[in-house]
């Protein structure tokens, strides 16, 4: 648990977790909660649709992904998702406005008197991002658990996943250096369960209580 440098911001939890551990599921609860969640991937599909921020950028980077004014989030990925080099061009484009949108998100919270924010990364170890953050959360789930989550979503194939988990850090060092571990793999009741009591942890170690929150 690291220290917060200042006191007129909320904490700041870092959520993330490998693919089909079901981050998304903790998100909402945590929403469902009052803690409010910045979602990374969500601030991406924003920055690439009609108008977005990254749309010249990227389609000046991979010309004839885009189309009416968006990315084409399909073209784009067939022309990144082999290619580490292009995929690093595509991150230095978006991940700078996506740090952005989050310490905007960040000032609001603050102004709005939150006691807690969570940042939802997905490579949130992979991208550094962790050094933002003064508590990290892992959501994760036994391999027999994730895999069929993952193989029952449209376009998925065993070695598209194979490909994806190879870019990830790997689940155990992700266990190993969070702060909180959410286990999935068990029942809704039981993760719900986890993720209460890492809000009270947070609120002893911080002598607060997070407006909105349900004990």
């Amino acid at each position: 648990m690291r220290r917060r440098k200042h006191r007129n911001r909320p904490i700041v939890l870092g959520l993330t977790g490998s693919i089909g551990m079901g981050k998304s599921t903790v998100a909402r609860a945590l929403r469902r909660l009052g803690v409010p969640v910045h979602d990374a991937d969500a601030s991406v599909h924003g920055l690439m649709t009609r108008g977005g921020a990254a749309v010249r950028a990227v389609e000046a980077a991979f010309p004839g992904v885009t189309e009416d004014g968006a990315v084409d989030r399909k073209l784009l990925g067939a022309r990144v998702f082999h290619d580490a080099a292009a995929l690093r061009r595509l991150e230095a484009i978006l991940h700078p406005l996506v740090r952005r949108s989050a310490r905007a998100f960040l000032r609001r919270a603050a102004r709005s008197g939150l006691a807690i924010a969570v940042l939802d990364i997905p490579l949130l170890y992979e991208t550094g991002g962790d050094a933002q953050c003064d508590a990290v959360m892992v959501v994760s789930a036994p391999r027999f658990v994730q895999h069929p989550r993952v193989l029952a979503r449209p376009g998925m194939t065993a070695a598209r996943l194979v490909a994806i988990s190879a870019r990830q850090m790997p689940d155990k060092q992700k266990r190993a250096r969070a702060d909180f571990v959410i286990d999935t793999g068990l029942s809704r009741r039981h993760a719900l369960r986890q993720i209460a009591s890492a809000l009270a942890v947070l609120r002893r170690r911080h002598a607060i209580r997070c407006p909105g929150e349900r004990s």
